[in-house]
């Protein structure tokens, strides 16, 4: 019989964080390169184009969010070595 493998709490948090951190660019390209590939018709309107250009800004900015929450996060759930100078 298989044996349950117990991760500490502060391990698996650390652990479902990488995760997160890893998949982010995969996010990122599906939001950025996702709406290209969507057929919209030309309807001649001239905002079409500052509206595209507010949604990639929109996602940037948001990734860059998303990413320092992520860092910073997985900086409080690192664990501290004291025979490194800085304690890392």
């Amino acid at each position: 019989m298989a044996r349950r493998v117990f991760l500490e709490r502060r391990t698996y948090r650390r652990n479902r964080l990488q995760d997160a951190a890893k998949l982010l660019p995969v996010l990122g390209m599906f939001l950025f390169f996702g709406p290209v590939f969507i057929l919209t018709g030309d309807s001649g309107e001239g905002g079409a184009t500052a509206g595209w250009l507010v949604y990639f800004l929109g996602v940037w900015l948001a990734l860059i969010i998303v990413t320092a929450m992520l860092a910073a996060a997985l900086e409080r759930n690192t664990p501290r070595d004291p025979d490194l100078p800085g304690g890392r």
